[in-house]
């Protein structure tokens, strides 16, 4: 794991590097990189999985759950 000088330092040659940059192509994709990297989750979730996570939303609300233990029973080889 880096400290935080070493990412204090990452992040300052990027600064460096990015501020004498004068490729338009690299800038272009470095945006677009940088829309992808804040998009919302939501936007990229399917319309069925929207579907599944707002069901478990409504099962949760109206208390319609099963035991954690049971649900770490079942899937706990990939927890």
């Amino acid at each position: 794991m880096k400290s935080n000088a070493q990412i204090l330092d990452k992040k300052l040659e990027l600064i460096q590097w990015l501020s004498s940059l004068e490729d338009n192509e690299v800038i272009e994709k470095l945006i677009q990189f940088r829309k992808l990297e804040t998009k919302d989750w939501w936007e990229g979730v399917s319309d069925e999985e929207k579907s599944s996570i707002e069901k478990g939303i409504e099962d949760a609300d109206s208390g319609n759950m099963k035991e954690h233990s049971l649900a770490k029973q079942r899937y706990g080889k990939w927890l």
